[in-house]
């Protein structure tokens, strides 16, 4: 049974065509008496066959088809071939154009619906039964309800397949949208991913290096300076595997939750044990506090806490040998502000300016993005009188 069904719908005109013949059957068999004039005869073999191509050719071409069943019944008109099994064809027609076809042509079909039976009355009133006008009005109207209720009934099929039509547009709609900001925030975690692995890598692994050649400079002079060296690369290393563990573990499902071994994200409190641990690498650095401290929404912990390293890390890069820094935080009402600066050779225009040549320069293209996030601003640039300021105002919103 579903494979006719989807035969049917596979072969819309082959149906029709089936019935056209059937249709054409039953007209042959209602006219074997035969017409009664010469004219109806000769008439009456092209209307039939006329409105026959109507229910074959429907859904093809409605709107020909229609003008082609006004045709037909224009001839039965003048030549007197009464109504008949044919005109059937007359009520498919108007019930497809209705569906399927151009809205001049539904309009057309339905006036020409509201007068067929009235013409029809007209044409054929000396054959039919001497009643009354009240009686020859509801025939008429009994004639015309088929008709009327052909065109409403397509209609209403019309309206159903445009709603329909509209659900399945919007539903196409919504998923391409949501596969948009399905795509968005794909690369909204790879950039934040991107950020968090430069910051980590970027700081620790400069660490290491540093203590690395401060313990090879010193092997041999001083045992223990280079023992208390290889311990603090040790423990950075520890330090940056753990961070990385707990970045990677955000791309597996539920590993975060059923594991331990992730540290917590660094906060503002974990800034002073930073600056100690650069300060071990033989950068001199500053740092003061100003305002009461208070506890801060944890994107902005982290902000604040990435920014420092990052400003640190470039200057033990790029602020030279005898380079000192600066760190300032200051708690205000409505904002967290930092300052870090250094008194060293200061960074190429480019690295802060321009996002990095070459693909230097990612940690500023990360720091601001950090910033963006928080609804802060950041300044970043060459100070008076040498070195490198980079200056930041965190805005203090209500943690969600």
């Amino acid at each position: 049974m579903q494979r006719l069904y989807d035969f049917i719908r596979r072969h819309p005109t082959g149906v029709d065509c089936f019935w056209a013949v059937v249709l054409l059957g039953l007209s042959g068999l209602s006219m074997v008496g035969g017409p009664a004039s010469g004219l109806e005869r000769v008439a009456a073999v092209p209307i039939t066959l006329g409105l026959c191509v109507v229910v074959a050719l429907r859904r093809r071409a409605p709107e020909k088809m229609l003008l082609l069943a006004i045709a037909m019944g224009v001839a039965q008109l003048v030549t007197g071939f009464g109504p008949g099994v044919m005109n059937f064809a007359m009520l498919v027609i108007v019930f497809t154009v209705a569906t399927v076809g151009e809205r001049w042509a539904s309009r057309l079909a339905l006036v020409c619906s509201l007068c067929a039976a009235g013409l029809s009355k007209l044409r054929w009133q000396d054959e039919m039964p001497d009643t009354g006008w009240p009686e020859q009005v509801f025939i008429v109207v009994v004639l015309t309800v088929p008709f009327v209720l052909a065109w409403v009934l397509g209609d209403s099929m019309r309206t159903r397949r445009a709603y329909f039509s509209q659900l399945e547009e919007r539903a196409a709609r919504l998923e391409r949208e949501r596969e948009a900001q399905s795509k968005v925030a794909v690369a909204a975690e790879r950039a934040r991913i991107a950020r968090e692995l430069h910051d980590v890598v970027a700081h620790n692994v400069s660490v290491m290096v540093v203590q690395a050649d401060g313990a090879a400079y010193v092997m041999d002079a001083a045992p223990d300076q280079a023992r208390q060296a290889l311990e603090t690369i040790s423990s950075t290393g520890r330090q940056a595997l753990a961070e990385m563990r707990r970045l990677l573990g955000v791309l597996r499902t539920g590993d975060a939750q059923e594991s331990g071994e992730y540290v917590p994200q660094p906060d503002v409190d974990q800034i002073e044990d930073l600056i100690e641990q650069v300060r071990q690498t033989g950068l001199a650095v500053d740092f003061k506090v100003e305002g009461t401290p208070r506890p801060l929404p944890s994107g902005v912990e982290l902000t604040a806490y990435r920014i420092v390293q990052e400003a640190l890390t470039n200057t033990r890069k790029h602020g030279g040998p005898d380079a000192g820094a600066s760190v300032r935080l200051v708690y205000f009402d409505d904002g967290l502000g930092l300052l870090v600066e250094d008194d060293g050779r200061g960074a190429a225009h480019e690295l802060y300016e321009d996002g990095g040549a070459d693909g230097a320069g990612h940690g500023m293209i990360g720091m601001r993005e950090r910033v963006g996030m928080v609804g802060g601003t950041l300044d970043a640039g060459p100070r008076p009188g040498g070195g490198f300021r980079i200056s930041a105002l965190l805005p203090l919103k209500p943690a969600h």
